[in-house]
């Protein structure tokens, strides 16, 4: 799920004042520079699942795959675990999360996950959202997500599972936590520690939307911890207060692990809203940090304003896309401990679009650099994955739009590309396109053509791991799936 403020069709048109267009840095010939990517997803274990109706305007996309998340092993690059919503509703969540694992690092196999009541021996839960795998330094893969009903109750819930075969199979489902309205829980990632073998942490947004005293919302960050490899999980507790500013909220929680201190740091999106909560008042990006594995945590620190703007189509303002505003992605070097977030801002493009975007903290994210530009200048982009391999290149991955043409309203011409910077250097980036071209308003509708909040990437060893999502034409039984592929970052 996410929480965001709607925004009006004339709002976004007066964001994007002139038609963008960009320079073509290859022919849009359905093909990809690179390594081939491999299709993750087969199938649709969920199509005859008739649970989730929310009412007479809920939309069920079936054979579609979006939001997908990846894990490697660190201990063999070739053992993948990829997790995607499956059948996305318009109105919130889908029919369930599947999980895509391979030995071999080319052939995918599928596997439910149990988080929805669509899913084999899964939880009590209408829908599921929000996919997110990480695997520990013992193989053991932490899956999580949100499970949440509209019928017969108002609840959501935050749920693990994990699985010790590779994402064959998956056991200890635990419902770490779970609330009723006025309160709604929201976009969990899930972190296993890469020194502390047993540990993982799953950190999420609890937003009330009754708080006591001033304000009508509050949303602090929220953290359980499993240390006996997801047999048990702490009891949730908030470890980023929002209360001392009526109508703040933070979204978009992720944990990176220094390996060489195992200190954590958590980056979030921390949003204060007018008091009639119509439009946001401040938004910046934050993080804290813990030195004793998530015991006790900082203050926040500032990382970037947040200056994110509707996310439309540029040649048609009315049609919403949905990517990764207001959600970071953060990672760190492994050898010198140089953090980075990556996200989508406005700076670069005097608040027409969204660019992505780069900073950077040498000294354990006491103080941050000013935001570098990493997409073409001239070209919406959006929805920003980032992974440092052992060599310190930084990768990023993301959509883009240069092969939009003017006057186009029909389709929105999209491809996923890859940037490196060898050290983090912006002088020596280099960047090629890894997806077909595909057209983005084919995706489902849920708040905006829907390919996901996030995409993921990951550093495997010899280079990175994608996993992304791609739309099909003229295919309205399956409209999307989700591919993986590695890149060298040489």
């Amino acid at each position: 799920m996410r929480a965001f403020l709607p925004v009006s069709a004339a709002a976004a048109a007066a964001l994007l004042l002139t038609t963008v267009t960009g320079a073509t840095a290859a022919a849009a010939d359905g093909g990809h520079d690179g390594a081939p990517l491999t299709r993750v997803s087969h199938g649709d274990p969920y199509a005859d699942c008739t649970i989730g109706v929310r009412g007479p305007d809920s939309i069920v996309y079936p054979g579609t795959e979006v939001e997908p998340y990846l894990s490697v092993d660190p201990r063999d690059p070739r053992r993948v675990v990829t997790v995607f919503q499956q059948d996305r509703w318009n109105d919130g969540a889908a029919r369930g999360l599947v999980a895509g694992w391979t030995t071999d690092g080319r052939t995918f196999h599928r596997s439910t996950l149990p988080f929805s009541l669509c899913a084999p021996g899964g939880a009590d839960f209408e829908r599921a959202t929000d996919p997110w795998v990480s695997t520990g330094p013992d193989g053991t893969v932490y899956a999580g997500g949100e499970g949440v009903d509209f019928t017969r109750s108002t609840r959501s819930a935050l749920l693990t599972a994990t699985s010790r075969d590779g994402g064959r199979t998956w056991h200890q489902l635990t419902t770490t936590h779970v609330d009723e309205e006025p309160f709604f829980n929201d976009k969990p990632s899930l972190t296993a520690d890469p020194i502390r073998k047993g540990t993982a942490y799953q950190v999420w947004d609890r937003l009330d939307n009754d708080p006591p005293g001033p304000g009508s919302l509050d949303g602090p960050g929220y953290i359980s911890i499993t240390r006996d490899g997801g047999r048990t999980w702490s009891r949730a507790r908030s470890f980023v207060d929002t209360s001392a500013v009526p109508n703040t909220q933070t979204i978009g929680h992720q944990i990176v692990v220094d390996r060489r201190t195992g200190t954590l740091y958590d980056f979030f999106d921390q949003i204060t809203h007018t008091e009639d909560l119509s439009a946001v008042a401040e938004a910046h990006y934050a993080m804290v940090t813990s030195t004793d594995a998530g015991a006790t945590w900082s203050a926040p620190v500032t990382v970037a304003r947040d200056t994110s703007v509707p996310e439309v189509d540029p040649n048609d303002p009315t049609k919403l896309l949905r990517a990764a505003s207001t959600l970071p992605s953060p990672a760190i070097d492994p050898k010198t401990g140089t953090l980075y977030m990556a996200y989508e801002g406005a700076d670069f493009s005097g608040g027409r679009f969204d660019s992505i975007q780069l900073v950077r903290s040498t000294d354990g994210g006491r103080t941050w650099g000013s935001p570098e530009l990493i997409s073409p200048k001239s070209v919406p982009a959006f929805s920003p994955s980032i992974a440092v391999d052992e060599r310190g290149t930084v990768a990023l991955t993301y959509y883009d739009l240069r092969f939009l043409e003017p006057g186009d309203t029909t389709t929105l011409p999209t491809a996923y590309q890859l940037a490196t910077l060898p050290h983090g250097d912006l002088e020596r980036r280099t960047e090629r396109r890894i997806s077909r071209v595909f057209d983005w308003l084919q995706a489902p509708f849920s708040g905006g053509y829907f390919l996901g909040d996030y995409q993921g990437l990951v550093a495997d060893g010899k280079g990175v791991r994608a996993v992304l999502t791609e739309t099909h034409s003229g295919a309205p039984g399956n409209r999307t799936d989700v591919y993986s592929g590695t890149f060298s970052t040489r």
